[in-house]
């Protein structure tokens, strides 16, 4: 049985049946490496065949030559700061290897972000879509560099105080608050998702990810996903959704002001508290026992749960009282989006330090999901027998 399960899975990386996971930015979990830069393009990007498409496309654009790094961080759709010396942007493309077109879609990053630029949310500036893989090697988009500081160690928290980083995480707070007020047919993201049965597709979406990168026993991770199942929530009136809403993809300036909100790659049309379920996950994270490195929610005056649900609840007037339902399944994803990262850095599929570690963090994640879901009470159920 256990040949069998590998054999599946195998094929799985081969035919690109894991490129639904998401890969994105997990500092917690992975060392950053310090980024190298080089008149030689970095893996992923041929800076020769960019400059021409942007000479064709945007002239006058580029004026000098170009230089390219690896932005710190990126673990999923790869991130690339190019500069010419005068300007500077930011070139998103799909992770190396196998990848389905529609798990890693350059079209609807692009989108959202053009889509919100005149909202209160606050994101980069677009240049450019190309959907012709033959320029560089895949699709990709181009958008304006938002100089900022996004927060992921609790070095750097600590370094602020604690007013100032309490400050911080309430902003974080109001932000998605922002994104979630925004009328989706008003910035032209009708069609953008399906948001009615989006928690049951949610969490279909993420079991078959489990299966297609299960290569080893994980105690706990199918109890989880059926008491979620077994007790999904009615969802409020959609929004649209972040999909991976948290302090390190945001970026501040040195007054504290929130300059960017970034890493789109998992946006759509549903329900709002997903992203609050996640962003009270990632708030938990340094009392996790066990958990191998420090995170930013450890810092002095890093607001508690409670407290980030509290002004969520009262700034955008959502009912939260299921909150617990909505946290257990952002630790279900992560638990599955980890383990996918962990699978294909068995295959030799992954860039960059610290993949070795993240296999550890997945029971982690499984136990700390199991223990909030049973926490939460039976009659906030409104599907359960």
């Amino acid at each position: 049985m256990r040949a069998a399960r590998w054999s599946s899975t195998r094929r799985a990386a081969a035919s690109g049946e894991l490129d639904g996971i998401p890969t994105s930015r997990y500092p917690l979990v992975v060392t950053p490496t310090t980024p190298t830069s080089d008149t030689d393009a970095p893996r992923g990007l041929d800076l020769g065949r960019l400059r021409r498409h942007l000479d064709a496309h945007r002239p006058g654009l580029v004026t000098g030559a170009l230089r390219a790094e690896l932005v710190q961080g990126g673990r999923s759709n790869l991130t690339y700061r190019v500069t010419d010396g005068a300007g500077t942007w930011v070139v998103r493309r799909p992770p190396l290897g196998h990848v389905l077109a529609t798990a890693h879609d350059m079209g609807r990053e692009h989108r959202v972000i053009s889509a919100l630029a005149p909202t209160p949310v606050p994101v980069p500036g677009t240049v450019l879509l190309c959907e012709d893989p033959e320029v560089i090697g895949a699709p990709f988009y181009v958008m304006e560099f938002v100089p900022g500081t996004p927060y992921r160690t609790e070095e750097q928290v600590t370094a602020l105080g604690p007013e100032r980083t309490r400050a911080v995480v309430l902003t974080l707070v109001d932000t998605l608050v922002d994104l979630h007020a925004v009328d989706p047919g008003a910035v032209g993201l009708d069609g953008f998702g399906r948001p009615e049965g989006f928690l049951d597709r949610q969490l279909r979406r993420w079991g078959k990810q489990l299966d297609a990168s299960r290569s080893r026993e994980l105690p706990g991770i199918d109890e989880l996903r059926a008491a979620l199942g077994r007790a999904l929530p009615a969802s409020p009136a959609p929004a649209v959704v972040h999909g991976d809403y948290r302090l390190d993809n945001v970026l501040f300036d040195p007054a504290d002001r929130l300059t960017a909100v970034l890493d789109w790659e998992m946006s759509t049309l549903g329900d709002p508290l997903t992203d609050v379920g996640l962003l009270v996950m990632y708030g938990e994270q340094h009392d996790i026992p066990g958990f191998p490195v420090p995170t930013a929610s450890g810092a002095p005056g890093h607001p508690d749960a409670a407290e980030i649900v509290e002004r969520y609840a009262r700034r955008s007037g959502r009912d939260v009282s299921d909150v617990d339902w909505y946290t257990a399944f952002a630790y279900f994803k992560l638990a599955v989006i980890l383990e996918g990262i962990h699978y294909r850095w068995t295959l030799g599929q992954t860039l960059g330090a610290g993949f070795d570690r993240i296999g550890t963090v997945v029971p982690l994640f499984i136990d700390r999901g199991l223990r909030t879901i049973r926490r939460r009470p039976r009659a906030a159920s409104h599907q359960e027998d």
